[in-house]
């Protein structure tokens, strides 16, 4: 067992610790490594390990490791998740490669996934970002913009809504952590009533640095990246 599987059985034992401290169902929080910047060779050793879910923030770089897994992969089912910023000149190949998105926070990114999603394919499974902390330099739809985001997430046939991403200020404050975090699930809970015919099961929330308050907060997908790999390469 090398270090990137050993730290992933640590990650996971700490989860588990912190669902059963908190009340959590067990295998109610998923673990989404964040697998930026590291080779192909890391990534094999953490699938090596157990890990399914995977988490990329460069589009020309995660094209190349999607590709090269499901050529030569493609037994393992492996799930690739966007979390990174769209720009508008790169949805096509986020459309054509993942299978989730965390990071829709306009209307036009939306509507460019699901018309340039290939024929055939499952839809994307797509999350809200929200901009949770209100700062205009940070990314994400504010509360009061997020109904009609909703209203036409739910009208795209080729992308299924699960649910609310967001990445509040740093602070290594639990209680302040556990705060930040606790808006996107008050805010998910009122979409959940809202749409009930919705089945809004994810919120990605959490890294490295404030997991214990995540969970405590409710969420459902943690995005692990310097705990798993190690510091990350300079892109």
């Amino acid at each position: 067992m090398n270090n990137i599987q050993k730290n992933i059985k640590r990650i996971i034992s700490q989860i588990e610790s912190a669902q059963k401290k908190y009340g959590r169902a067990r295998n109610s929080v998923q673990l989404l490594a964040v697998s930026k910047t590291k080779p192909i060779e890391a990534i094999l050793d953490a699938v090596q390990g157990g890990q399914k879910f995977f988490g990329e923030n460069y589009v020309q770089e995660s094209i190349n490791k999607i590709q090269f897994f499901r050529k030569n992969y493609a037994n393992l089912s492996l799930k690739w998740h966007f979390i990174g910023p769209i720009q508008s000149n790169k949805t096509r190949h986020v459309s054509e490669n993942f299978d989730w998105v965390h990071t829709i926070n306009r209307a036009k990114i939306a509507q460019r996934l699901n018309d340039q999603r290939p024929v055939g394919m499952e839809p994307i499974q797509v999350l809200i970002q929200v901009n949770t902390c209100s700062e205009k330099n940070k990314f994400g739809v504010f509360e009061n913009e997020i109904f009609a985001l909703v209203d036409l997430i739910t009208s795209l046939p080729n992308l299924t809504l699960r649910g609310l991403m967001s990445i509040p200020a740093n602070t290594s404050d639990h209680q302040s952590q556990f705060i930040a975090f606790s808006k996107l699930t008050k805010l998910k809970n009122k979409l959940t009533k809202k749409y009930p015919q919705l089945e809004l099961d994810t919120l990605s929330m959490g890294m490295s640095g404030d997991m214990d308050a995540a969970i405590r907060a409710g969420s459902t997908m943690l995005r692990i990246g310097t705990s798993i790999f190690g510091t990350r390469n300079d892109k």
